[in-house]
């Protein structure tokens, strides 16, 4: 059973309903990026190993899009996002056993939770935004709709980076052994404890201000196949190649925003200690969150595809200066990237999605599943630094942008609707 908009769809509350959802799990998805150095130092972890995170918060999207999606089919948008926030809330929850323990796995187990809550939550925003509003303007509300996420993107690395990395440096673990480093694993692991109670709370609130307004949505049922139909989306070229971009579009922003502190932190680059490198993260984010408001006007002058295939050529470029350059110019090359990101998501998913009509739970659902490239893609890119070095990593988000590139000049002519 698919869902339908209407009348009442258009009521402005709803949109900063889901504005509000879109600043949540940009935030708490860019926390990623802040807990990774500290486990990669408490746990003396590899840069493959320490990639992991992604890859348990991304594997929740393989795992439950489909699922998330015919959540949404059968109980509507506004309930699905209060059981997304309700899931949410206990992974950050279990950021409390997983402290005491000091075991590294169980924090993989509270992300891929947390991500669990954070999967329906992105199905249900991003095809309810593409529906509240006119459809030859889906592509621009879409974008400033992703500018909330940005803003949380901005935000909570800032906060995070004060709150987890502080005390990164001040201990060295290497020379811990036994009872030792266990206690110290444990208290540092506090810190993060703390943080992730914070955000329970939060999302406690967020989810009965949703429950309150469930109603505000007048959903009627509409006439669909199984949900296991959702596959048959694939065999639309433009959707399955659309498919395939949004994985490259994660696993190569992902993995640039995964080792963003660890490559500024380098000597030859920028040299920073791991707070203040942490405290530049927000800039890769804040790129993409000033390109989402700049590219919601630009999008409306030019046609997405082209846009599209612009901004992936311009991250293909920044890579190049970042992998081969030295200094400030390297390292400010790869923030920039996140400028060229700022866009990508969302006409990728409007290009993809456009004729969708009343299957666009289904092909959200399939959608993201293909987030799970922020789960594949990133670990590729650790093993790549591991046996090189980071600026040779930089080649795989590279490969995945230039297929992008590929996706928007193919993206230009017409799509065929049935």
């Amino acid at each position: 059973m698919a869902i339908t908009r209407t009348g009442s769809a258009v009521d402005p509350a709803l949109r900063v309903f889901v504005f509000a959802l879109f600043f949540i799990f940009g935030g708490i998805t860019s926390l990623n990026d802040v807990i990774i150095p500290k486990f990669k130092g408490l746990f003396t972890l590899s840069y493959a190993e320490a990639m992991l995170v992604q890859s348990a918060f991304f594997a929740a999207y393989f795992v439950v899009s489909l699922p998330g999606a015919l959540v949404v089919e059968r109980s509507g948008y506004m309930r699905s996002a209060v059981l997304g926030l309700s899931i949410m809330t206990v992974g950050c929850l279990l950021f409390v056993p997983a402290s005491g323990s000091g075991n590294f796995a169980m924090f993989l187990l509270a992300l891929f939770v947390l991500a669990a809550g954070v999967t329906i939550v992105q199905v249900v925003a991003n095809p309810l935004i593409s529906m509240l509003g006119d459809a030859a303007t889906v592509s621009s509300r879409l974008t400033f709709a992703q500018a909330f996420n940005s803003l949380g993107t901005t935000i909570f690395p800032f906060v995070g980076s004060t709150l987890i990395l502080r005390s990164i440096t001040q201990v060295d673990v290497g020379g811990l052994t036994g009872t030792a480093l266990e206690a110290f694993r444990r208290v540092e692991t506090h810190v993060i404890e703390r943080t992730y109670l914070g955000l329970a709370s939060v999302l406690v609130v967020v989810a009965c201000v949703f429950w309150r307004n469930r109603r505000r949505l007048a959903e009627a049922p509409a006439v669909s196949g199984h949900l296991s139909d959702a596959f048959t989306l694939l065999r639309r070229p433009r959707f399955a190649f659309g498919a395939a971009c949004i994985f490259l579009y994660v696993g190569a922003e992902v993995s640039i925003g995964s080792l963003l502190v660890s490559f500024l932190m380098q000597p030859q680059v920028l040299g920073l200690a791991a707070l203040q490198a942490g405290e530049h993260v927000p800039y890769y984010w804040g790129g993409a969150m000033i390109g989402r408001f700049v590219a919601t006007y630009i999008l409306r002058l030019f046609a997405p595809a082209t846009v599209l295939a612009c901004a992936a050529a311009g991250a293909v470029a920044l890579l190049g200066v970042a992998a081969t350059g030295l200094g400030a110019p390297s390292g400010w090359a790869l923030l920039a990237v996140g400028l060229c990101n700022s866009l990508m998501f969302p006409t990728i998913f409007s290009l993809a999605s456009e004729g969708l009509g009343v299957r666009a739970a289904e092909g959200s659902g399939l959608i993201c599943m293909a987030i799970v490239g922020g789960a594949v893609i990133p670990p590729i890119t650790g093993r790549a630094a591991d046996e090189g070095d980071l600026q040779i990593a930089l080649v795989v988000p590279a490969l995945c942008y230039i297929g992008i590139l590929l996706f928007g000049l193919y993206a230009r002519r017409p799509s065929s609707r049935r």
